[in-house]
């Protein structure tokens, strides 16, 4: 089996399982970017992200051998990532803050328009972030995963071990705080 790289994620990682090491070499490229940043959405922290990265791709090098096209790769990905990150809250207690230097770092971002249009829309990014910030953990999870991921319902509900109707829900009730909040 030598699937190229318009194939599925299933047939990919089936390929990759019987030892075709492009197959995974695809899985990876098409993956890697959203993985990485639902890690940086959750963590805030470059360090702990990378780290983390590595760690979920590491668990699914380790567990590969008895994946099993039950869900989505990317669902069966995203759980991974999703269980990795419980790990780590539970044994933190609590959620880091955002860096200190946050607002320097942003700052420094090369300017594309004019300093006011700028200005306006990194003042908007902010008040977005914060606002997300604000939000319950299992809240912020789901919207992240819906509006950056793409994900579906369905596809959420898995990765987070609730049902379809509880992913909606915590969307609905994320929005209108975001809502609220911006509204302010």
């Amino acid at each position: 089996m030598n699937p190229g790289a318009d194939a599925n994620d299933d047939l990919l990682m089936l390929a990759w399982v019987g030892g075709d090491v492009a197959a995974f070499e695809i899985l990876y490229a098409r993956h890697r970017g959203p993985l990485y940043r639902f890690l940086m959405r959750q963590l805030r922290n470059q360090a702990l992200a990378d780290e983390f990265f590595q760690d979920v791709w590491q668990r699914v090098i380790a567990a590969r051998a008895g994946w099993k096209p039950d869900a989505a790769f990317s669902t069966w990905l995203f759980r991974i990532a999703h269980n990795r990150l419980n790990d780590h809250w539970r044994a933190a207690k609590h959620r880091p803050t955002a860096p200190e230097d946050g607002d320097e770092r942003a700052a420094r971002v090369p300017d594309s328009t004019t300093p006011e249009r700028e200005l306006s829309e990194f003042e908007q990014r902010r008040r977005l972030q914060l606002a997300m910030e604000e939000l319950p953990e299992e809240q912020r999870e789901v919207l992240v995963l819906r509006l950056e991921q793409e994900l579906s319902l369905e596809e959420i509900g898995a990765i987070t071990g609730v049902g379809r109707e509880t992913v909606k829900s915590r969307l609905r009730y994320a929005m209108d705080k975001l809502r609220q909040r911006l509204n302010e």
